[in-house]
């Protein structure tokens, strides 16, 4: 299983509880249960292949992360969604953007650029071009304010600029055209 596929199980699951009120490792250990899974691979094809360890603890953590930080997330979603009350936003868009902005803030090993991409890929699949435009500037907005970006380095501090040095004459020459054989 991709880690994309990992991150819309997370998605479905964090959509899930939040629609049931239901206990995250619950949910986690009744939809993960090797018969009720293998189900699931009829209504999606995110399911056809089960996560591997690595993925099932990138799922559990998130899940259970998201869940702890729901209102710290759903508070950010709120700053940055201008006019727009969070009861109206999808449950399962809500579930994708609060899965974005915990990989921002709290999983080291993913970009801030990746988990906006993969929210708004996953966004694509189940809503229209006007939400996945919402949904890609409420993550912009949170992300110029969340953790640094991990995919490029910081700009060094610029060192004070000194002189070319100009090669001594002896080793200057002219142009290949110019030169005698």
């Amino acid at each position: 299983m991709t880690r994309s596929n990992a991150r819309e199980v997370a998605v479905h699951l964090i959509y899930e509880i939040d629609y049931t009120g239901e206990d995250p490792a619950q949910a986690i250990e009744t939809r993960m249960d090797r018969s009720y899974y293998s189900g699931l691979s009829a209504e999606n094809d995110v399911y056809a292949e089960r996560p591997s360890k690595k993925q099932m603890d990138y799922i559990r953590t998130c899940v259970t992360g998201v869940c702890e930080h729901a209102e710290e997330l759903d508070a950010l979603i709120a700053q940055y969604a201008v006019r727009w009350n969070l009861h109206r936003i999808s449950r399962l868009t809500k579930a994708a953007m609060r899965l974005a902005i915990y990989e921002m803030r709290y999983v080291d090993d993913v970009p801030n650029g990746v988990a906006i991409n993969e929210c708004v890929e996953l966004t694509r699949k189940y809503e229209d071009a006007q939400v996945v435009s919402f949904v890609n500037g409420i993550l912009g907005s949170v992300a110029r304010g969340a953790k640094p970006n991990t995919e490029a380095p910081a700009d060094p501090q610029p060192e004070e600029a000194q002189p070319e040095e100009t090669p001594p004459k002896e080793t200057q020459h002219a142009p290949e055209e110019a030169q005698q054989p």
